[in-house]
């Protein structure tokens, strides 16, 4: 069984088709990239596997229960999204970090938080650093590093790199593989060819479909 699977999905905006009976299965343990020029619905086909959008036509699948069944607040749980840019919310790093463990009821784990900012070269007092000092490579892997603190089952990565200096895209090229190397199945959109490089399988869209 697919851990996601789409079935002829179509998504309209109005009056621009944006995607066109869509149809493919990602299995447990896939490191997928989506290529494709722009327009061709690759991010807006992460997010209607994030369950952020919903398909106008078609349905989405995981582990074979429609989506429309799930509770999407689990699902969301299981299923992390990490934006082009990155949104940070509140004061501090610590804010941001402890949104994890208050949406599932539990007691911040400092040091949990602390060995997290570590794996991508931040200082353990990160934490009480003002989000409005970060640079946009520290605001990017303090993003993905907080859709990782409960490790998922899917990362959805849309062109988290774009934009970012050398060290920090290869900070979060190493936290990407060590995270699939640990378990997580992982669908990225990337123009970047390091990435290209490590993806394991490419799908390639165009004009909204998928080319075979």
């Amino acid at each position: 069984m697919a851990l996601i699977e789409l079935k002829q999905v179509s998504y309209r905006a109005g009056d621009q088709e944006i995607l066109q009976d869509v149809s493919f299965a990602v299995e447990e343990g896939d490191y997928l990239t989506l290529t494709g020029p722009s327009g061709s619905g690759k991010s807006t086909t992460l997010k209607l596997i994030a369950g952020l959008i919903s398909p106008n036509k078609g349905e989405i699948f995981y582990k074979g229960q429609n989506l429309d069944s799930l509770d999407l607040v689990q699902y969301r749980r299981q299923v992390s999204y990490c934006f082009q840019q990155p949104t940070l919310f509140d004061e501090t790093v610590k804010d941001n970090l402890a949104l994890p463990f208050a949406i599932r009821k539990q007691d911040f784990a400092e040091k949990r938080a602390q060995e997290a900012l570590k794996q991508v070269d931040l200082p353990a007092d990160y934490l009480d650093k003002k989000i409005t000092t970060l640079s946009g490579g520290e605001k990017q892997r303090v993003a993905l590093i907080r859709n990782l603190l409960f490790r998922p089952e899917l990362l959805l990565l849309d062109e988290v790199t774009t934009g970012l200096d050398e060290e920090s895209k290869q900070i979060v090229y190493q936290l990407i593989a060590r995270v699939h190397q640990e378990g997580t199945t992982i669908v990225q959109v990337t123009h970047d060819q390091e990435e290209l490089a490590a993806s394991k399988q490419l799908l390639h869209m165009e004009k909204g479909g998928v080319l075979k």
